[in-house]
């Protein structure tokens, strides 16, 4: 993508950043962001920040793209506030496409999430049935539907993409000052480098699709590109166990620390014990396939800390 004005709301947070920051090289790129969670110092002086919500009127939509990144983003922010919640993940999204629409922007990529697929140990097509068993999984389906509104009804492409934990080193930046609320990879690096015992919900037996945010970045770029619509999987077709990824966490940083288990505060019901992408979709529509592997992700996120 070069040459466009894009608006990416979130656009201060984790994943809203660093698609914020890759894209500026060659676009004029606004990041609009209420800063709950993010913060200005995640972006470069390339990119325009305005702080605002996506609930707000007169938002910076006279532009070519939108990126809609902005949302509650785990099961305890909506069962905290469930009206909340859904305020900001639907209520602002409609919000958002709608006042784009009406400044002639005709393009949409917008975060959805691997959640809605439950437990799977096969590859999860984006076709097989999906259910809400959380607020969060509620909130993110219903901008699906509404993403079909706004395609079938006024032309415009809507690509969601659904999103398979995202990670990145708490080094990098865009996680660090987020605590609870960074990626588990970042808090479970940090943690073990710094010789604290990382905190295990359950066992440790569940599965992670693990997805470098680099290349989330590079998927979310080509769905722009290709104007795609409907909905894609952005994630490895691999998993790997919560035990494993600590396992593999000392190894690379020459530690020995083990892990706390702890009661999973998230009702085993609801708990989504195994997620893996399957992402030949995307593949077969933009030619995206992850670039960085697991081994090589953790390396990267390992990193600052052995220099």
């Amino acid at each position: 993508m070069q040459d466009k004005r894009v608006l990416v709301t979130g656009g201060a947070g984790f994943v809203g950043s660093n698609l914020a920051n890759y894209l500026a090289a060659a676009n004029d790129v606004v990041a609009v962001d209420d800063l709950y969670l993010g913060t200005p110092e995640n972006l470069s002086g390339d990119v325009e920040f305005v702080e605002a919500s996506v609930l707000d009127d007169d938002l910076p939509t006279d532009v070519d793209v939108v990126f809609h990144i902005a949302a509650l983003s785990s099961y305890m922010m909506h069962e905290d506030d469930p009206t909340r919640g859904a305020r900001v993940n639907v209520e602002g999204f409609v919000n958002t496409v709608d006042q784009a629409r009406q400044d002639g922007c005709e393009t949409v990529v917008y975060a959805s999430t691997s959640s809605i697929y439950g437990d799977r140990t096969e590859p999860s097509p984006e076709s097989m049935a999906a259910e809400a068993n959380t607020g969060y999984e509620a909130s993110k389906l219903a901008r699906e539907r509404y993403a079909e509104y706004f395609h079938n009804h006024y032309d415009l492409s809507m690509a969601g993409m659904r999103f398979f934990s995202v990670y990145q080193g708490m080094e990098a930046g865009a996680e660090a000052h987020k605590g609870e609320y960074a990626n588990l990879i970042a808090q479970f690096a940090d943690d073990v480098a710094n010789g604290r015992r990382p905190e295990i919900w359950g066992d440790g037996s569940h599965r992670r699709d693990f997805t470098h945010v680099d290349d989330v970045v590079r998927g979310l770029e080509l769905a722009a590109d290709h104007e795609l619509n409907g909905i894609y999987n952005l994630g490895t077709g691999e998993q790997y166990t919560i035990n494993h990824l600590v396992e593999r966490l000392n190894d690379i940083l020459g530690t020995d620390v083990e892990p706390v288990y702890e009661g999973n505060p998230i009702p085993e019901d609801v708990f989504v014990h195994a997620t893996m992408a399957d992402p030949s979709k995307m593949k077969e529509a933009t030619g995206w396939e992850p670039q960085i592997d697991f081994e090589e992700g953790l390396r990267r996120v390992c990193e600052p800390y052995l220099d």
